[in-house]
């Protein structure tokens, strides 16, 4: 479901009275609870935890007065509204007291029309085959998407709003442009615009959906000026196979003339010149045999030397004299024996 933005703080000013009035009665609910605890420390985080309570719901009651009051403005001023046209009501004539005549003639041959003129109501309008293949979304539009009536314009401003609307044009017409305010389209539907001129089909246009659910949106058309031929022209608005809208617009004056595109003239083709005949060229003469080479004596084959055997020295072997093996002499310790000592006698 798509809100605007009216709605959308419609609904947000609603949840916030609700909460509100949840936070003031869970507020008082714990301040008349927190004064029948017979402990301290718990009456004390209970009555804490209420003051917040109201304190919070007295910061969403600002809130409350601020949202129907500033907060469009400030989200128009991010996201500027899309401009849609205000119908203009057509004209309703007031009847006429009409006289009512004393003496009624009576005539006395009552005229009978030679040819009767029998209205035929004009059929609605119908997507032909070729442009129904055409198709390729597979998203089933909105029945009930609605179409304003179509507003015709050779310039757009910045914000796709008409700048010269009329339904008469006057030659040369270039680009031209058939604005419309839509409501409930859904996003990837199919949407077809048709453009003929009397009853031949000129232009069209058939892609999916790229646009919001509600808004503002043209189809245009820009052929060559010189294809506004003069006449009636009218264009047919449709989603997927359903008719939502038309318009008619008159072009009057001659078109101008299309510019001729550029023409080559091929130049003429020369005539071929024709060459003097080719002396031929002598033939050959025959080339002298030649004298055949002496033949050539071989020399007789060099008798091959004997191998020389490389010289070797005789190699000497050198006699190691062994090391004399060392002759260890015993040593005999020599005891000197102690030194006796002699005590001298202490006298008595």
């Amino acid at each position: 479901m798509s809100l605007d933005i009216h709605t959308g703080i419609q609904t947000a000013l609603v949840i916030t009275v609700i909460a509100i009035l949840f936070l003031l009665w869970q507020g008082i609910r714990m301040i008349r609870r927190a004064r029948t605890l017979p402990f301290f420390r718990m009456r004390r985080v209970t009555m804490t935890r209420g003051w917040r309570l109201l304190f919070l719901s007295l910061v969403l009651i600002i809130v409350a007065l601020l949202l129907p009051t500033q907060a469009e403005t400030l989200i128009y001023q991010v996201f500027p509204p899309t401009p849609t046209f205000t119908l203009t009501p057509t004209i309703t004539h007031t009847p006429t007291i009409t006289v009512t005549p004393s003496i009624t003639l009576t005539p006395s041959i009552t005229p009978s029309p030679v040819i009767s003129h029998t209205p035929t109501s004009s059929p609605t309008p119908k997507i032909p085959l070729s442009i129904e293949i055409e198709f390729e979304s597979t998203i089933t539009p909105n029945p009930e998407a609605v179409f304003s009536r179509l507003t015709f314009t050779d310039g757009l401003d910045e914000q796709y709003r008409p700048l010269k609307p009329g339904e008469v044009f006057q030659n040369p017409v270039n680009h031209m442009y058939a604005v419309f305010s839509y409501d409930n389209m859904v996003v990837g539907s199919q949407w077809s615009a048709l453009w003929y001129r009397e009853d031949e089909l000129v232009h069209y246009e058939t892609i999916p959906w790229n646009g919001g659910s509600g808004g503002l949106g043209f189809t245009d058309w820009e052929p060559d000026p010189s294809e506004w031929i003069a006449g009636e022209y009218q264009v047919q608005i449709f989603t997927g196979l359903n008719w939502k809208q038309s318009g008619v617009f008159t072009v009057e004056g001659d078109p101008p003339t299309a510019m001729p595109s550029p023409t080559f003239t091929p130049s003429k083709t020369p005539t071929i010149t024709r060459t003097a005949t080719r002396t031929p060229w002598p033939s050959p003469t025959t080339a002298p045999s030649r004298t055949p080479f002496p033949t050539v004596t071989l020399r007789p084959t060099s008798t091959l030397r004997p191998t020389a055997t490389p010289y070797r020295p005789p190699t000497r072997t050198p006699t190691r004299t062994p090391w004399p093996s060392p002759t260890r002499t015993p040593v005999t310790p020599t005891i000197t024996p102690w030194p006796t000592s002699t005590r001298t006698p202490t006298p008595t």
